[in-house]
């Protein structure tokens, strides 16, 4: 059974880089791994992104070495547990609103002695029934990891409780859709957003948690400086776009002539 490199490198308060797959190809996760990129970060929110795919993607990413998490839908106890079951590192629950919520959270995903997750056994993080249910839902609890992302102004303002309910990992800032919950779309330096960033870090700070939100290598230092430890830039779809119209733009200097769409 993979343990996370995750959970490794925080818990010896490194900070660790998770980049985001929208494709469903196991490729894409397997050059991640090469890279030696600590993460990937695979979405069931947005995107046609299904259980089965989830699960090649994950076995790439063991394969490689590297930490796989999914976002999951926010559903039912079985939309958090599944990509678990298929041997994902952890899953990402967004816009966790209340204390309760995290707590309830907790509860669904975490086996005894911390929660009440149902147990299976029979598929790969079991693996297969061929580990003692002792072991498999002890290494579950130590070797997962729960991240619940802050999203929405009414979760800060509530954040403590958020931050302060055990068996959470990694509280994640989600400056996108907090900045449009304040109404102030895309504005990711706006006060209300950067406010809210130092709260996160200044309550991790007085609880003892792991925080983290979007964060290209520019102002990696200063998250790092706050304590931030998950941080998360880079998409296969941008980086692909990205480089393609860069090669285009040379192909046009060169006398090619295109109509392109966007």
């Amino acid at each position: 059974m993979y343990e996370s490199l995750v959970l490794k490198k925080i818990r010896n308060n490194e900070p660790v880089w998770c980049a985001k797959s929208n494709l469903t190809d196991p490729n894409v996760v397997e050059i991640f791994g090469a890279l030696g990129i600590h993460c990937v970060w695979l979405c069931m929110e947005h995107g046609p992104i299904n259980l089965e795919s989830v699960h090649n993607q994950v076995r790439a990413a063991k394969m490689m070495g590297m930490d796989s998490m999914v976002r999951v839908p926010k559903g039912s106890y079985s939309d958090f547990v599944r990509p678990l079951e298929m041997d994902a590192t952890g899953i990402m629950v967004p816009h966790c609103m209340s204390g309760r919520e995290a707590a309830d959270i907790v509860r669904m995903t975490r086996f005894q002695p911390v929660g009440r997750r149902a147990w299976d056994g029979g598929n790969s993080d079991g693996p297969f029934c061929m580990r003692p249910p002792e072991e498999y839902l002890r290494f579950a609890n130590e070797q997962r990891f729960l991240l619940v992302q802050i999203e929405d102004k009414e979760a800060v303002d509530c954040m403590e409780d958020i931050v302060a309910t055990d068996g959470i990992d990694v509280i994640f800032l989600g400056p996108g859709d907090l900045s449009h919950s304040y109404g102030v779309p895309g504005q990711f330096d706006h006060p209300l957003v950067t406010a809210a960033v130092d709260k996160l870090a200044a309550l991790c700070a007085k609880h003892g948690r792991h925080w983290g939100m979007p964060c290209g290598p520019e102002k990696a230092p200063e998250l790092i400086a706050k304590g931030a430890r998950f941080l998360a830039a880079g998409s296969d779809v941008t980086v692909i776009a990205a480089a393609m119209r860069e090669m285009r733009g040379g192909y046009e200097a060169a006398g090619l002539t295109f109509e392109p769409r966007l």
